[in-house]
């Protein structure tokens, strides 16, 4: 593995990487991804919750910290890895290390024993098919993804999606020790969300990832075939979508949220495909990107309210 210093290269302009020292607090927080690191808690504890297991609540908090821990190690060590494109990026330049807040080298010590330190702990609290899951989800991320997928395929949201969609699988072996159904459905929807959700972002930003020199689909396959893929990634996930219900374990209010997200997400994709110049393609796929987060909290909400609020009302008697 070569050091982000090397990679980083004098024509970047970030040599104050390698000399900077010992950001705040913040900095490292930064570096776990927050944001990301909320969707993870999140779609761990609806798998949690769908799997109806009896559980420790402290074993189950524990499990949950430790998933998210992992998540943001993974996120950490992926800044690391990144930093000389972050770097080149008005989305990501700000972040801790390009910014010269954090050197490489204390980044990639903070999310190995982060990482580490998840795993041990997730499997002495919990079980090790979890820790093993969680293992296998970092290491696919930090590695599989942002040292090789991301620069080499125009694919790689499509099979580093794996990653994201995973910690529903996660949190069900936590709470149960095995993997069911239900969070394997859950983890089909994330993976089939994630390229248009990510490809309308991309479609805005494809000049800036032509500049990083990262072949993200727009710019190997051109705007109007991402398009169309978006289309029918879309067809796809809508009907995947109910699934939940089909399978018994997604009620009546899932099933509305699940039709009318689905339609929503359809007419997203419809706009997406038709609007191609100016400001109203930047908006129709913005408008994507943004409405494709909601659908997919309000999915993993509907499931949350109907198993662990007691709101489940069956679809057909």
């Amino acid at each position: 593995m070569t050091t982000l210093s090397n990679s980083l290269g004098a024509d970047t302009g970030t040599a104050s990487l390698t000399s900077a020292a010992g950001g705040e607090v913040s900095d490292f927080f930064a570096l776990l991804k927050p944001r990301v690191m909320v969707l993870v808690i999140f779609t761990a504890l609806v798998g949690m919750v769908v799997s109806h297991a009896t559980v420790n609540p402290v074993i189950a908090a524990i499990s949950l910290l430790m998933i998210a821990v992992g998540a943001g190690a993974s996120g950490c060590l992926n800044m690391w890895w990144d930093a000389d494109i972050d770097a080149l990026m008005t989305r990501t330049a700000k972040r801790p290390i390009p910014d010269g807040r954090i050197r490489p080298d204390e980044a990639l010590a903070f999310g190995i024993v982060l990482s580490v330190g998840s795993v041990l702990i997730l499997g002495l609290a919990s079980n090790w098919l979890a820790a093993g899951l969680l293992a296998f989800t970092i290491v696919f991320y930090a590695v599989i993804y942002s040292m090789w997928l991301k620069r080499a395929t125009a694919q790689n949201i499509v099979i580093g999606g794996a990653a994201g969609a995973l910690p529903p699988v996660v949190g069900q072996a936590a709470v149960t020790g095995h993997v069911g159904i239900e969070s394997l459905i859950l983890f089909a929807i994330i993976f089939i969300w994630t390229p248009p959700h990510f490809w309308a972002l991309a479609l805005v930003k494809s000049g800036e990832y032509a500049r990083a020199g990262i072949p993200m689909m727009p710019n190997v396959a051109g705007p109007d075939s991402t398009r169309r893929q978006i289309v029918w990634y879309t067809l796809l996930l809508a009907p995947l979508g109910l699934a939940p219900v089909a399978l018994g374990f997604g009620g009546l209010l899932y099933a509305v949220v699940g039709v009318l997200g689905g339609l929503g997400m359809l007419a997203g994709a419809v706009q997406v495909f038709r609007l191609r110049e100016g400001e109203p393609e930047r908006k129709a796929a913005m408008g994507l990107f943004g409405f494709s987060i909601l659908y997919l909290f309000l999915l993993f909400s509907a499931l949350l309210a109907e198993q662990g609020l007691g709101l489940f009302r069956a679809v057909v008697a």
